[in-house]
């Protein structure tokens, strides 16, 4: 039996469906109403004191428009209508799953970011429950924490951009290396263990501190973990088998549709598609290929039926990545637009 993991998901907070799905509980809703956009400050007015109450004893509650206007601070007003359109999404689905969905298919909005990738790295714990391997669990951090990249000596190293700006500021010595840093000490660099098969079993007890560098380079172990992950993801979400495999180029005179993993590598694909010529040094931010067939071409649209689809990942200019994971969910070239979940 594998260790629990990502305590920090709050996926403690959400029941099971008998067939494995998330459901949305009163206790989720709370922890939403913990946060610092949400809860009540030391001047906040008594209608935002009333209304704080007011859901944290019945979440669910219905929050009329005149009640919202209410509230004294434009801020709290704001934030409180994001939070409630976001749930009202959420609680009127059965699953979790069925309100991410709903939110990226009908367009985020005004969203915030952070509430999406929260959603990701739920849906991710609970579809991972009972994986047995460290390195396939790191990979899935790629879909709902941005990475920095270093590329190093022909390898393709990513580790988390929050981490590194952490550890950049205090070099790993918490409070004592920011004193240092104010008092003009520089403290040492950013040293974070790269996971190998030696030591991928300390992630266990070290998941929720994103602490660990994977090598996602072709042919590394890193990037097919990757692969697995994406192919569970489509699965789980939309109820379609596909077989994602990293490839080195796309050499493929029929390429018929794409879909880039990310925003840069969404501009890159696109571009050489229609055959537009992007330089040596934009290509090279280009991190991974990837080629993504159906188990069944019959769910697929029939002008592209049995042909692959090619994805890519790549790097911002200053070294950053940024998955998109609902890019693998929207852009896929589905006969339903989604498999059986719609």
């Amino acid at each position: 039996m594998s260790a629990d993991f990502w305590l920090s998901s709050g996926h403690h907070l959400l029941d099971r469906t008998p067939e494995g799905r998330l459901e949305i509980t009163d206790d989720f809703l709370r922890a939403f109403l913990a946060r610092p956009e949400i809860h009540p400050v030391e001047e906040s007015c008594a209608a935002e004191l009333a209304l704080h109450r007011a859901l944290l004893a019945n979440p669910r509650a219905d929050v009329t428009p005149e009640r919202l206007a209410g509230l004294a601070d434009p801020d709290a007003r704001e934030n409180y209508g994001i939070w409630l359109g976001f749930r009202d999404i959420l609680v009127a689905r059965p699953t979790l799953e069925e309100g991410y969905l709903a939110l990226i298919r009908g367009g985020t909005g005004h969203v915030p970011p952070l509430f999406i990738e929260q959603l990701v790295h739920l849906i991710l714990r609970g579809m991972l429950d009972g994986c047995d391997d460290p390195l396939r669990l790191r990979a899935a951090e790629l879909l709902f924490r941005p990475q920095r990249v270093n590329l190093q000596d022909g390898g393709v190293l990513v580790a988390d951009e929050e981490t590194v700006e952490q550890r950049s500021r205090d070099g790993g010595f918490g409070s004592l290396g920011r004193l240092l840093a104010e008092a003009g000490t520089a403290p040492r660099g950013v040293d974070l263990d790269v996971m190998t098969k030696d030591n991928a079993d300390a992630y266990w007890e070290r998941s929720d501190r994103f602490d660990m560098v994977l090598e996602v380079g072709f042919p590394k172990p890193g990037l097919d973990a990757l692969c697995r992950v994406l192919e569970q993801w489509v699965r789980h979400l939309l109820d379609v088998g596909v077989r994602i495999h990293p490839v080195q180029q796309i050499s493929d005179e029929r390429w018929v549709w794409h879909v880039g993993l990310d925003g840069e590598a969404t501009a890159i694909l696109n571009a050489l598609y229609h055959g537009e010529e992007v330089d040596t040094a934009r290509m090279a931010r280009v991190l991974a290929l990837f080629r993504l067939e159906f188990d069944d071409p019959a769910v697929m649209l029939p002008r592209v039926a049995g042909r692959p689809v090619y994805m890519a990942m790549a790097m911002t200019p200053d070294g950053k990545l940024r998955l998109k994971p609902q890019n693998l969910l929207v852009n896929l070239p589905l006969s339903n637009a989604g498999g059986s979940w719609n």
